[in-house]
Formats: C-alpha cells, sequence, structure tokens
C-alpha cells in the first residue's frame, strides 16, 4: 500500500503517532482489516503499543470489540438472565482461578452462565488449563456449549474455538509479551452475547471506561471491578473500585469486605504455581473446606455474579448465598458433572 493511500491501520498508526484518539469508524476499519487477515503483523504490534501508551478510549475499546463479535462463531442461547464472570488478567497476582471457582458456585445457585475464557496468558492458570486438569474437554463446539447451558446452567467458551480471526493477531502479541487491547476485547466478545457480567481489571483506571463500553455493547448488568492490592476480582483483603451498569446508568463506588459481611483477610496462601495446584485449591474451596481467604474471595465474586443475574437483591445478599453453596459442596458436584458432560459428547 503507498503512502498516498494507507491503509486503515495505517491511517490508526499516524493518527496515534500525532496523539489523536481513534474515531469509532477508523476503530472498526483497523481491527477488521486484523480480522481479516490484511494487516502487517509489525503495523499490529505499533498498533496496540500506540493504544495502551495512550490509553484506550470507550470508542476504540466499544468499536473494536464489536468487530470482534461480528467475526466470532456465536452460542445461540437464550439471552435474558445469562452471566459470564472474567477477567482481563495481567494483575500478576498468580492467585488461583477464581473466577471458574465462582462460576461454578453461581451456576449451582441458579444463574445461567456461559463463561469465556482461554488458556494462560499474564498468569500461571488460566481457566481453560485449570478445566482440562478437572478433565473437561475444551473443543466443544457452539450446539454443544448451547447443549450443556440448557442441561447443566454453564459452558465454558473456549475463546479459540470462537474467536478464529484473532488467529492473525497471534504472532504480534506473543511478540510484544504485554498486555494490550486484546486483553480488554475478550471479555466484551463472550460468543453467547451474556447480558450481565462480573467484569475484573488489573487496573482502576479502566473500570468506568470498561464499564461505558459494556454500556455502549447493549449489556445489561455488569459489575467491573479492580482491587486496591491489583487483583482483577473483589478482594478479600483490601477496597475494590466497582463501577456498575444497571439500568442503562453507569455509577461508581468503592467496596471493602466489611460492607459485604466479612472482615478482611490476608491474600497469604491463594498464589498457585499452575493448574494442579489450581485445581486442588478450587475443589477445597467448593467442597466447602478451603482457607478463609479462599473461601471469602470466590464468595464475594460468586455472590456479585449472583446479582448481577438477579438472583439476590443486593451484592451483599449474593454473597450470602455463595456462602451456603460453598458449604454445601454443590459447586465441585456441578464441575465433577460437567466435566463428564463434556466428554460425552462424541467426535472432537
Amino acid at each position: 500500500m503507498s503512502d498516498q493511500n494507507p491503509s486503515p491501520i495505517q491511517q490508526a498508526l499516524n493518527q496515534l503517532v500525532a496523539g489523536h484518539d481513534l474515531s469509532g469508524p477508523l476503530m472498526q476499519q483497523a481491527m477488521t482489516q486484523i480480522m481479516e487477515g490484511d494487516a502487517d503483523p509489525a503495523a499490529i504490534g505499533g498498533l496496540l503499543i500506540g493504544l495502551r501508551l495512550k490509553g484506550e478510549t470507550v470508542d476504540e475499546i466499544a468499536s473494536a470489540a464489536a468487530v470482534m463479535r461480528e467475526f466470532a462463531t456465536p452460542v445461540a442461547v437464550a439471552a435474558a438472565g445469562l452471566t459470564d464472570i472474567v477477567g482481563t488478567g495481567g494483575d500478576g497476582a498468580s492467585t488461583f482461578n477464581v473466577s471458574t471457582a465462582s462460576a461454578f458456585v453461581a451456576a449451582s445457585a441458579g444463574v445461567r452462565v456461559a463463561k469465556h475464557g482461554n488458556r494462560s496468558v499474564s498468569s500461571q492458570s488460566g481457566a481453560a488449563d485449570l478445566l482440562e486438569a478437572a478433565g473437561c474437554r475444551l473443543d466443544l463446539g457452539a450446539d454443544q456449549a448451547r447443549a450443556l447451558i440448557d442441561q447443566l446452567g454453564i459452558a465454558f467458551l473456549f475463546a479459540p474455538q470462537h474467536h478464529g480471526a484473532m488467529r492473525h493477531a497471534i504472532g504480534p502479541r506473543r511478540a510484544l509479551g504485554c498486555w494490550s487491547l486484546f486483553n480488554l476485547l475478550g471479555p466484551l466478545t463472550n460468543p453467547a452475547n451474556a447480558e450481565n457480567q462480573v467484569l475484573g481489571v488489573f487496573s482502576p483506571d479502566r473500570v468506568a471506561v470498561m464499564a461505558e463500553a459494556m454500556k455502549r455493547l447493549g449489556a445489561r448488568h455488569v459489575l467491573v471491578v479492580s482491587s486496591d492490592d491489583g487483583l482483577d476480582e473483589i478482594s478479600p483483603a483490601s477496597p475494590t473500585h466497582v463501577a456498575e451498569l444497571s439500568r442503562g446508568v453507569v455509577h461508581e463506588y468503592t467496596l471493602d469486605p466489611e460492607s459485604l459481611g466479612s472482615s478482611p483477610q490476608p491474600m497469604d496462601g491463594l498464589k498457585v504455581t499452575g493448574p494442579q495446584e489450581s485445581l486442588a485449591m478450587v475443589q477445597a474451596v467448593l467442597e466447602g473446606r478451603g482457607s478463609p481467604a479462599a473461601r471469602q474471595i470466590v464468595a464475594f465474586n460468586a455472590g456479585a455474579a449472583i446479582y448481577v443475574a438477579d438472583k439476590a437483591s443486593t451484592l451483599a445478599a449474593g454473597v450470602e448465598r455463595a456462602f451456603e453453596i460453598i458449604d454445601s459442596g454443590q459447586g465441585w458436584t456441578l464441575l465433577q458433572r460437567y466435566a463428564e458432560a463434556t466428554q460425552s459428547f462424541e467426535g472432537s
């Protein structure tokens, strides 16, 4: 492409170098170029770094997510009440798989869960790594995922099964080796279009931006969370910044463990070195025998999912219900049933 006729991604790079935000249409055009495999890898890397250094806007995030959704393989399931609980990663905390454990607690409370996720990028164990260690198949098609949601109330939507066009960005993402726009886009591109979400981000300054992007994308009830101790979860140890989207309005506030009916718990003992260690901790929590901090962080985040799905009238009530599920052991039973169900499907 000549300089006289720059491609959309080249135009975007020129805008970023000049210190400008990208318009929604230009972001859409550049993202389409990437998804269609027409963008040079170096240009993709430059775009990601330029956006990160500048700071991604609501327009840029929502426009890029809309394109990713268009290229995704959808899971055709009724959206009403469908909920996801997911983090952007990038917090570097290496904690066990809190959101995945929380998803099975929420599903045990009657929440219909479409858990979108991938293998580890920035942590020691991604959601896919954990579930694979638990005996779950990941290579499920859209119809199989829909059947699991209908039968068990939960399915894991493995990102590579639904976002094939992302293969064009894998090389630049790996070459950069750092957090980028695509970390933000993953939680916004659930293939089942879950209307409710608990979305963790690693930095408080992204909380309001992500909530506004979710609003732009048509979400119903969302909690975007980031804790003072750097977690992309609701923390058991320190205050957590929240942007809540409800009834079309975003409002921000701060949570602390006391406001959720618990005393602060130190983060000691929540780190893992890999999927097997994470699975052991998840099993302990879901069987009702985890450490106080592990139980609390799962109850807080599962309670948030129960709340956004309207299975509890307040966040505190959702947390109380989550503790009841944890103590009952229903979450571990559901995870075992889920693993068996995934293995029952024929073919790959």
